[in-house]
């Protein structure tokens, strides 16, 4: 599966349990971590959790299993790395305070409207 589409299917499956203020950052020619980072926040730990489990169980269908996931101990902050596609899914008061979308500011940033 190529990246575009597994971006497509990722922010479709965070969209499927209400993640929200999704943004795709392009990285490629900035950094050599990854591609794509795709960033959503979360209101509580069980929508975290669900967002997580659910983006994990229908990639793994399509044989797309993650590298790491980090994060599951807090809910804070859970950070899937699939290589090419990193995916954070933050709590919305963390992600306010990193404000990872500030660092990466010269690379082009997709927001994606909600259904």
């Amino acid at each position: 599966m190529n990246s575009k589409t597994l971006i497509k299917k990722i922010v479709t499956l965070i969209q499927d349990k209400k993640g929200y203020d999704i943004k795709i950052i392009d990285l490629k020619g900035i950094s050599s971590l990854t591609d794509y980072f795709i960033i959503c926040s979360s209101d509580s730990d069980p929508q975290t959790r669900a967002i997580t489990n659910h983006i994990k169980k229908d990639l793994s269908r399509d044989k797309v299993k993650p590298f790491q996931i980090e994060g599951l101990d807090y809910m804070d902050w859970i950070l899937m790395d699939y290589f090419d596609i990193v995916i954070h899914i933050f709590k919305k008061e963390t992600r306010e305070f990193y404000d990872i979308e500030r660092l990466w500011g010269d690379a082009k940033i997709e927001t994606i409207k909600n259904d």
